[in-house]
């Protein structure tokens, strides 16, 4: 009898374990891919020295305080530009969204491909393309300058609607494929259920398929705020030295100055403050309705 019960508790032990086993590969492959760099960057953020006699960790907390003095407006700039892009993704990727999984019938899987058709150029041929649409002379200024509806000095380029068109068309699909995966699952029912029951469209919406699909809000806002924040390509190709983001900072002061330590301390500051940002806007939409 007591053979059998062993047997028993050694089969829910493993039982239990055998989740931790399946998450080990992915636990590993995080802990040396993002918690090891991660520790390593926050180290060479508080080193001193030069490319030339090399680095020493000295605990140089004041580089901190250098980087909020000095780069408080790109970090702030990069910030707006995160939530204006994210904003304007979610405006346009959620109706977008809604007709593929709702109305797209036979073609949701055509619509679908041309949504995500951009991946197959490259981002930074197709950052480029815009310079040629916004161009001065290009085929949309130009042809509205030529008409005589835009004065012949008025120009894009080199402004921060520019950087922020850039930015919306390349991040747009990253918002409208996680708003799709939450619509396309909607159970159609309770939308018939909602109507039943007296409801208009705008209030079968907000009560039912809104709230249903903000998982899918919350994943494209996240795929898409985070990568923005961080770009450095459409303020380069786009912008101007007044729509200068912290990527263009930190990929200066890596691969042009050689400031190993400042360009760390302010990647691990947009890093934490992304982190910070995320938990409160997680908590803000209520994390128990999104695993429910």
């Amino acid at each position: 009898m007591s053979d059998i019960v062993a047997e028993r508790r050694a089969a829910l032990t493993r039982r239990s374990l055998a989740p931790y086993f399946l998450l080990l590969p992915g636990l590993t492959w995080l802990g040396v891919f993002y918690v090891w760099p991660t520790i390593q960057m926050f180290f060479i953020s508080l080193q001193e020295g030069s490319l030339a006699t090399g680095y020493h960790l000295t605990w140089h907390w004041q580089t901190y305080g250098d980087v909020f003095t000095k780069y408080d407006t790109q970090l702030l700039r990069s910030v707006t530009y995160g939530l204006i892009v994210t904003g304007a993704c979610l405006l346009i990727g959620y109706p977008l969204a809604y007709f593929i999984a709702v109305r797209g019938g036979r073609w949701k899987n055509a619509l679908l491909f041309m949504v995500i058709l951009p991946f197959f150029v490259s981002y930074v041929i197709r950052t480029l393309s815009w310079k040629f649409v916004l161009a001065d002379q290009g085929m949309f200024l130009g042809a509205l300058k030529n008409a005589g509806l835009l004065p012949d000095d008025f120009r894009l380029l080199a402004t921060p609607i520019a950087v922020l068109s850039g930015l919306t068309y390349s991040f747009l699909p990253f918002m409208a494929l996680p708003l799709y995966a939450s619509l396309e699952k909607l159970d159609r029912s309770l939308l018939e259920a909602a109507g039943d029951l007296y409801a208009s469209r705008r209030k079968a919406f907000l009560k039912v398929t809104l709230p249903l699909s903000l998982p899918g809000v919350f994943a494209g806002s996240l795929l898409t705020f985070i990568p923005v924040v961080g770009d450095f390509i459409n303020a380069q190709l786009l912008g101007s030295t007044n729509t200068t983001m912290i990527g263009n900072v930190i990929q200066r002061r890596m691969l042009v100055n050689n400031d190993y330590p400042e360009g760390a301390a302010i990647s691990f500051i947009l890093m934490l403050a992304i982190l910070i940002g995320v938990l409160v806007y997680a908590r803000l939409l209520g994390t128990e309705e999104l695993t429910g």
